[in-house]
């Protein structure tokens, strides 16, 4: 899935349009398309429905994009992996404590939600990944 700029640059690239054209028959400026296209700003509600005309295609079509991305790869894979440890951690901690009875029920299902809601977060994060491709 593309990001709703590299969406509307291969519309306008299809229907062999510059920016400047694009510009024009939206009353913007080439800056505007530009920045769109490059994820640094995003077409205002009012602008989509005529871009979609422009672009030949549906609103639900121009907008059926993925969401950028603002964190870079690596923080993203610190955080699952901050995650997975989290929910193993939790598990071995109530494992442990359960056996040398010093927790009580309680504090054994907090600790458990708290490693299922991680765990819960990294495999939504790894569906993601798998559905886009």
């Amino acid at each position: 899935m593309k990001s709703i700029g590299e969406t509307i640059a291969t519309l306008r690239k299809e229907k062999k349009m510059t920016q400047s054209d694009l510009a024009q028959k939206m009353n913007v400026t080439d800056k505007a398309v530009s920045k769109w296209e490059r994820g640094i700003s995003l077409p205002d509600v009012e602008t989509i429905s005529k871009l979609a005309d422009v672009l030949e295609v549906s609103v639900e079509e121009l907008l059926k994009s993925k969401k950028k991305s603002y964190l870079n790869p690596k923080t993203k894979e610190l955080i699952n992996l901050i995650l997975k440890a989290v929910a193993l951690a939790m598990s071995i901690a109530v494992l442990v404590l359960n056996i040398l009875n010093k927790v009580d029920i309680k504090s054994s299902i907090i600790m458990l939600s708290i490693g299922i809601f991680c765990l819960a977060l990294y495999l939504f994060d790894l569906k993601e990944k798998t559905d886009i491709k």
